[in-house]
């Protein structure tokens, strides 16, 4: 007796990695249930299809505004064209359902979905809705939060939402069941520096600046992996070399649980996938949030680790080399500290949430 082949997923997501990253840990999930899976995406997405381990991924226009009247104009133009293109693909590829992960490259997938009534899933990493989202959530069959105060969503929305937690890859998962060791009395202290997925350039100015500043025998204890742009990274060199220490400085790294699970404290950004990551792994972080978006969305979601315990939230502005210097000595003189927080931070991570956003696809589909 042979089996119906399960239905087709859509999974329409592209632009950073904070939309990527998620949009791969329910592939993932999917897939091991026996789901065909593939992506809708754009150019910038189409980075990410080595992650992806061959699932088929489609390429499309998004709508990304660029500055002035022109650049709005020619976003509206590039989304019209690329919601045509979607429209074809789902005729062609007739799936069950298509999932959205945000951004303005979900916006074509999701919408030409909808248009063709085929159900559809959203998913908010944001602990505040996203403008693609908002729009999209009106027609949404089912919506996915990361957090339980998520905003922006009105009461019928949220009659139509579940919690499910922000999906990590499964060797971020892997990581919630590896214990936090605190550096030893006078021993190293690792720091891994993340910087989003354009880094930040304050990152590779403060951090070395803040370190000349301590004691050389402490200076001695720190082991530092930090990610930079490209173009940071002589800068940030340059600054390191008048403080002894010897980091490693990268664009990229491909082995970002590795460095999670040797990390004694993370420096981040903190967009919602960075800092579900960082709590799933249960490592104490201080995070800056980038601060010109105007709903100030990476600040929620570093307020929603710190007020639990598991985080410190310094602003841009007062991310000065005086002011790092001083968290810095304290973990140093106090390690205790960091154990405390770490065991705060694993309490807010959700290693199952690819797992919960999976049930919430299947169980649509079945109607429920």
């Amino acid at each position: 007796m042979t089996h119906a082949p399960k239905p087709l997923i859509l999974l329409s997501c592209g632009g950073t990695g904070g939309h990527m990253t998620p949009a791969l840990a329910l592939a993932r999930d999917l897939t091991a249930r026996g789901y065909v899976v593939e992506a809708i995406t754009d150019i910038r997405g189409a980075r990410f299809q080595s992650l992806f381990q061959g699932m088929p991924m489609h390429v499309i226009r998004s709508g990304t505004a660029g500055p002035g009247l022109t650049g709005k104009l020619k976003g509206v133009a590039s989304l019209l064209i690329g919601i045509g293109q979607a429209f074809r693909l789902l005729l062609k590829r007739r799936p069950a359902i298509v999932v959205g992960f945000g951004g303005y490259p979900s916006v074509p997938g999701v919408l030409a979905a909808q248009f063709l009534r085929i159900p559809t899933i959203i998913h908010e990493q944001n602990a505040v809705i996203g403008w693609a989202n908002a729009i999209l959530a009106r027609c949404a069959a089912r919506i996915a939060v990361s957090l339980p105060a998520t905003q922006g969503l009105d009461e019928q929305e949220l009659k139509r939402t579940t919690v499910t937690g922000n999906p990590v890859r499964p060797e971020i998962a892997a990581l919630s069941n590896r214990p936090y060791i605190a550096p030893e009395e006078g021993g190293t202290l690792s720091l891994f520096i993340m910087g989003g997925s354009l880094g930040a350039k304050v990152f590779s100015t403060v951090i070395p600046q803040a370190l000349a500043m301590l004691p050389p025998e402490h200076r001695a204890r720190l082991s530092i992996i930090q990610q930079a742009r490209a173009e940071d990274i002589a800068l940030a060199e340059n600054l390191y070399a008048e403080t002894g220490i010897k980091p490693v400085l990268k664009s990229f790294f491909d082995d970002v649980p590795e460095q999670l699970a040797a990390a004694h404290l993370i420096i981040a950004r903190a967009g919602a996938s960075t800092v579900a990551e960082i709590a799933t792994a249960g490592r104490p972080a201080i995070f800056v949030p980038y601060p010109h978006h105007k709903d100030q969305q990476q600040k929620m979601n570093a307020d929603a680790i710190a007020d639990a315990g598991g985080a410190w939230v310094m602003t841009e502005s007062g991310f000065t080399p005086d002011a790092l210097l001083a968290r810095i000595e304290t973990f140093l003189q106090n390690p205790s500290i960091l154990s405390r927080a770490a065991e705060k931070a694993r309490a807010c991570g959700k290693p199952d949430a690819a797992r919960k956003l999976g049930d919430v696809v299947v169980e649509l589909l079945s109607g429920q």
